[in-house]
């Protein structure tokens, strides 16, 4: 490996790093500003003055608040988030007791967003301003702007319809027994226990979440690869290899794809952070019960350590998928690292 792309690399983990201590201060101001007592949400409202005051004092939030803040860093770093002021339980064990499904639903979009975004960004790129082109492009106008719970509604209501054998609530059917696999991707679990039922079923019930929250960044996504293919067309070394002869397909897909795909890579690891938060949404519609959903209702609940750690952990999606597409962009084009020397 390079010298300059270790370089490069280590310059995204310190900005990343400090992307998220400045993450941990806001989200501990924050935590701290909302109305409401966190010592009374976790008693309820019959508690006494006297047994508030004792557990204000058992949770540190008597302690100064640069202290409350380390301490909330300390336990961050060892994923430690306290406990649940609605539940009582562990905050770390719900969290990660819910983020397979919601992790399962992302990357089913993702992978969505890429086997269909980008061929069709090629092939808009391909016909440009032709009628397969036009259509096309409405089709991306409509996905972006329409709001994945409509969405979601929509397709429940054409399975309801016309598919009315097809599941859409739930993960997986109730007569299935899930394995206890080790990933808690459903999907995945099944297949190393040889379950097919259970792969099945957790297929079927994935299909149409995913397809709800990926036709935004579908649509993004081809939009994207199809500017990017135009505007490396008109490159001097593409229009040397089609003043050669070479064919246009091998033109398209073995030096236009390549020049064209760090924008949509790039668009995939910001898709992939905002899902991890945004899919609530549709994990309502469908009652999925994962770790997005979970985030809002311990919002209404005001479950501030709740709220911390999802909102966190989202934060740590966000940089851990973000240097990984760095990565994969500095790999591609070593241009960009070179940029960043200067």
């Amino acid at each position: 490996m390079p010298p300059s792309f270790v370089e490069f690399i280590l310059r995204r983990i310190a900005g990343f790093i400090a992307v998220l201590l400045v993450l941990s201060m806001m989200i501990f101001i924050l935590a701290r500003v909302v109305p409401g007592d966190p010592a009374r949400i976790a008693l309820g409202p019959a508690a006494s003055a006297a047994q508030v005051d004792a557990m204000r004092a058992q949770m540190g939030l008597d302690d100064p608040l640069p202290v409350q803040y380390f301490n909330f860093l300390g336990g961050a770093v060892q994923g430690d988030f306290g406990s649940s002021l609605i539940s009582g339980r562990p905050v770390a064990a719900e969290v990660i007791g819910l983020l397979p499904a919601t992790l399962e639903l992302v990357l089913a979009t993702l992978v969505l967003m890429l086997v269909l975004g980008v061929p069709l960004g090629v092939l808009s790129a391909r016909y440009q301003n032709r009628w397969g082109d036009t259509v096309l492009r409405l089709f991306s106008l409509i996905g972006v702007t329409m709001p994945a719970f409509l969405a979601a509604i929509l397709l429940q209501l054409f399975a309801a319809y016309y598919l009315t054998d097809w599941p859409i609530l739930g993960r997986m059917d109730r007569g299935i027994g899930a394995p206890a696999g080790p990933t808690g991707l459903l999907t995945i679990d099944g297949l190393l226990a040889g379950r097919l039922d259970v792969t099945w079923s957790a297929l079927q019930h994935l299909a149409f979440p995913a397809i709800a929250l990926s036709l935004s960044g579908i649509a993004q996504i081809m939009r994207i690869t199809r500017s990017a293919m135009i505007e490396n067309q008109r490159r001097d070394h593409v229009q040397t290899l089609r003043s050669f002869g070479v064919p246009g397909r091998v033109v398209t897909f073995r030096y236009l794809l390549k020049l064209s795909s760090v924008a949509p890579l790039t668009i995939m690891g910001l898709e992939f952070a905002s899902l991890i938060g945004n899919a609530f949404v549709v994990e309502l519609v469908f009652a999925w019960g994962g770790f997005a959903s979970h985030g809002l209702e311990s919002i209404l609940q005001k479950d501030l350590n709740s709220v911390m750690a999802v909102v966190m952990l989202s934060g740590v999606f966000f940089v851990v998928a973000n240097l990984l597409i760095d990565i994969v962009v500095g790999l591609i084009d070593p241009r960009i690292r070179m940029k960043e020397r200067r």
